[in-house]
């Protein structure tokens, strides 16, 4: 369920978890804070907040820097910029490199600060995840933000390098796009750390379900809906049960896809990572290369490639709205595919909570496995399920 709520600093601070997913908007406060380029404090807070006048000097993201040639330096990848504001203040990390990859992905910075900006309230994303962190959207549904621990922000930027290096290299990854990473304090208390990534999820008027998949068995059930529900529920692996996804000849491309970015995950030694999947029955215009949309196709296998050897070739829809990524038409219907959550590192906590589960469903799958475990495990999930 939609519901605007107001951008306020204090809800990506302190809202309530996601997963299973009743999207509702957050508390207008925020619009104040995030005039500009800001996130703002929410309403009920208490002490100073943001007046728009003064948020108006920019928050929400650091002002990019002038296009560059060649890709990020080291120094891109580790510069920490904040802003301070009446009531709050704002960190950018690794501002430039994310800079950089929004505009490899052809993301204008004018749309990426419109869509953030103060045009509308963002929608708190409600879920039934384990997870202790916040999801918002976007007013337009392009862009994806979600609260992280210390040590999760850590990995990602650790990691980013050769996850720019990776997506340089196969430019139809089926990795979740991250535009930015955030720190906020709000009246001189705990900093909250945020990202903000594409929604796999776009453009979403037509999707009709959509999964969170891990390839295990463990805590992957969602109570569906009640017919006629305003909810949007995300459902998990049992839900899909006696379901395929029907790609036709693009089946082989997604495999290999998945085997590649699963193989890059492994050597980063990170787990726990879901495959997001929504499904839109293709219009009778839309079906076959014949349709009134325009395609173009690519290779992601060894990097862009030739167009020529059709049986592996990836076939992207380019609607006639931005941000398509992770879209793939099959015979009957488009899919949107997107592999999210890239921080969990396989530690020592993550061994011991291995053991832990081992004993505690002897019979079961469960996601805390070995990072080689992990991939394989979600690889052949895929190929189970696809024709």
């Amino acid at each position: 369920m939609l519901q605007p709520r107001g951008r306020d600093p204090q809800a990506i601070a302190n809202a309530p978890r996601v997963d299973s997913v009743q999207l509702r908007s957050a508390p207008r406060d925020w619009s104040a804070a995030r005039q500009g380029r800001g996130l703002t404090p929410a309403a009920g807070q208490r002490g100073t907040r943001p007046k728009p006048g003064e948020a108006a000097a920019g928050a929400m993201a650091a002002p990019s820097p002038g296009p560059r040639e060649g890709p990020p330096s080291q120094d891109d990848f580790s510069e920490v910029l904040t802003q301070v504001h009446e009531g709050f203040e704002l960190g950018t990390l690794a501002g430039p490199a994310f800079a950089w990859l929004r505009r490899s992905l052809g993301l204008a910075e004018e749309d990426y600060q419109a869509a953030l900006g103060p045009g509308g309230p963002y929608l708190q994303f409600l879920s039934t995840s384990k997870s202790k962190a916040s999801f918002f959207l976007s007013h337009d549904q392009r862009f994806f933000l979600k609260t992280q621990g210390r040590r999760e922000v850590q990995v990602l930027l650790a990691h980013l390098p050769r996850y720019v290096q990776h997506l340089q290299r196969h430019p139809h990854s089926l990795l979740a796009r991250l535009l930015g990473v955030h720190s906020l304090r709000v009246d001189r208390g705990k900093k909250t750390y945020f990202i903000i990534m594409q929604s796999v999820f776009y453009p979403a008027g037509r999707i009709s379900e959509r999964y969170d998949i891990k390839g295990c068995e463990v805590s992957r059930w969602v109570e569906p809906a009640p017919e006629g529900s305003p909810l949007v529920l995300v459902l998990k692996d049992l839900n899909f049960q006696g379901k395929t996804i029907n790609l036709g000849p693009q089946r082989s491309w997604f495999l290999r896809q998945m085997e590649l970015d699963t193989t890059f995950l492994r050597e980063l030694n990170v787990l726990d990572y879901s495959l997001l999947m929504a499904f839109q029955c293709l219009h009778e215009d839309e079906r076959g290369p014949g349709s009134s949309l325009i395609f173009r196709t690519a290779r992601s296998v060894e990097g862009a490639q030739s167009p020529e050897e059709s049986e592996a070739q990836n076939r992207r829809l380019l609607p006639d709205t931005p941000n398509a990524l992770h879209i793939l038409d099959g015979p009957e219907q488009r899919y949107f595919l997107g592999v999210v959550d890239l921080a969990t590192v396989y530690g020592l906590r993550k061994r011991l909570e291995h053991l832990w589960k081992t004993l505690r469903y002897p019979s079961r799958t469960f996601s805390t496995v070995s990072p080689a475990r992990y991939a394989r495990r979600l690889c052949q999930w895929v190929e189970a399920h696809t024709e």
